[in-house]
């Protein structure tokens, strides 16, 4: 067994990775203590996206085919990335649709995870009989 520890120097978060090798089977656990939201992918087209190809909201909205508030709402995270959109973005920039998705994915399980914690906190996990 192998053990990694990363940490982040803003400790932002600590990472533990266990790896674990059984004959010819790998498997990776993470166990993951994570302070900040994930990336909305919003954020990663405003930051990364637009400049690197040089777009405006407009353009983009444009090249998608979409109107010009559907961008701007997803660009300043006021609108989850649906799939079609997923697909869009994906066809425009060479990358997968599930790249969008799991950003996205990523988003919404934070939100939920943070507004049922209490909730979530007094479900028991079951045991096998």
């Amino acid at each position: 067994m192998k053990v990694q520890y990363d940490y982040d120097v803003d400790a932002i978060y600590i990472t533990f990775t266990v790896v674990t090798i059984v004959a010819s089977h790998m498997s990776i656990e993470n166990m993951r203590i994570r302070t900040i939201p994930p990336t909305h992918p919003g954020v990663m087209l405003r930051e990364d996206f637009l400049p690197d190809f040089g777009l405006t909201a407009t353009a983009l909205a444009q090249a998608l085919g979409v109107s010009r508030q559907t961008v701007s709402e997803l660009l300043r995270e006021r609108r989850a990335l649906s799939p079609s959109m997923a697909l869009r973005l994906s066809r425009l920039f060479g990358n997968s649709p599930d790249f969008w998705l799991n950003a996205q994915r990523a988003v919404d399980l934070w939100v939920a995870n943070n507004a049922l914690e209490q909730e979530l906190a007094k479900i028991r996990q079951l045991k096998a009989a």
